[in-house]
């Protein structure tokens, strides 16, 4: 039976990727509000430099439309990718072991004894910190880490569970 748990989460979208999130939000706000208004700053000088489309027949505002909820569709598909791409991981971190654990239909598990851990590294780019994300490395045997988790909160109170309980388990 497992015993408490000292740690739980999921890696975050924002903090995982801060820009890309913006952006995504962005083009999902701006393209819906360019598909609601069918108004695109531009749209009549551009539509009247293309002579060609002059014969299909379409409208500059039902062009504009229809290209703001591409860009909306754009941006809310990546939300949505990257929200099912963190909420299918986890990391949970008990006494004695570490578990990481991925996937949303095939599963797959790593267990970790905190007997075994040799390193424990954290890497924080200069936006990770600003943010309180980090990506962990956690190292067993050898030169190649055991475990890579890139976007977690909080990677250094993390580090200090792993540190304390793999001082007293090894």
């Amino acid at each position: 039976m497992m015993s408490e748990i000292l740690y739980q989460a999921n890696p975050s979208v924002w903090r995982m990727r801060p820009m890309g999130t913006i952006i995504a939000w962005l083009m999902l706000a701006g393209g819906l509000l360019i598909g609601l208004t069918g108004n695109l700053p531009y749209l009549e000088t551009l539509y009247a430099s293309f002579p060609a489309l002059h014969g299909w027949q379409l409208q500059p505002r039902f062009l504009a439309r229809y290209a703001g909820y591409g860009i909306a569709a754009i941006g809310a598909f990546n939300l949505l990718r990257w929200w099912l791409t963190c909420l299918v991981d986890q990391l949970e971190i008990y006494p004695n072991e570490i578990i990481w654990t991925h996937g949303l239909l095939a599963k797959n598990y790593t267990e970790i004894n905190m007997g075994s851990v040799r390193t424990v590294q954290v890497h924080q780019s200069l936006l990770q910190r600003l943010v309180g994300a980090g990506d962990l490395l956690i190292f067993t045997t050898g030169d190649e880490p055991e475990l890579a988790v890139h976007g977690l909160p909080r990677p250094n109170e993390i580090r200090e569970h792993i540190r304390q309980r793999a001082s007293t388990a090894g």
